[in-house]
């Protein structure tokens, strides 16, 4: 089959086709059982270099167009029982890496603005630094822990922001390991991360 999409951006091994995006995009939205702006589905496809940008962009308006993903007034996109349908029943044509690399960024964004949003993060300036305060949330309103921490300058608060998002219940886990004594706990999440 003749290359029928603009291949600017694309790793090898990614999509080329018009139609492949178009069942990648479905196979996302299904897999995923939750709804997705258009940005996040975008940035999904390029972070894993899948598809050209434009590309992407064309297939979802296509496919909003045509009934099988429905967007929301809020912008976040759902698939339809006809975007399902493709999904099911197509998936199989695209390559096992893509669908594997798609549904790891899709996850892995899903897991990130899950964390944004039962966890935060307060940066304050201080006097020479920045105050940095971790909370950490057990669900419906309680708060298992709040650390706070000085560090000197704004890339190093930033930097435990990030650190901090991506895995709050390790550093919960951690520092309960630590303040409990229980070393082999602490050396277990040490070694979960490779440290």
């Amino acid at each position: 089959m003749k290359q029928d999409a603009f291949s600017a951006g694309v790793e090898p091994g990614g999509l080329w086709h018009k139609n492949d995006i178009r069942i990648l995009l479905c196979y996302i939205l299904a897999s995923v059982d939750a709804p997705l702006s258009r940005g996040d589905l975008t940035r999904i496809v390029q972070e894993k270099r899948l598809a050209n940008y434009f590309e992407v962009e064309d297939a979802l308006a296509s496919l909003i167009a045509q009934g099988n993903v429905e967007q929301d007034a809020q912008g976040l996109c759902a698939a339809t029982k006809a975007g399902r349908e493709i999904a099911n029943s197509l998936d199989a044509t695209l390559p096992l890496s893509v669908r594997d690399k798609a549904l790891e960024a899709a996850l892995t964004l899903l897991a990130e603005e899950r964390s944004h949003r039962e966890n935060r993060v307060e940066v304050v300036p201080q006097e020479g630094g920045y105050q940095v305060t971790c909370h950490i949330s057990g669900g419906e309103g309680m708060e298992l822990m709040a650390v706070s921490l000085y560090v000197p300058d704004s890339a190093q608060a930033e930097l435990v922001r990030q650190r901090f998002y991506q895995a709050p219940d390790r550093v919960y886990k951690l520092l309960l390991a630590s303040l409990t004594g229980d070393r082999e706990m602490a050396q277990s999440i040490l070694e979960e991360r490779g440290e």
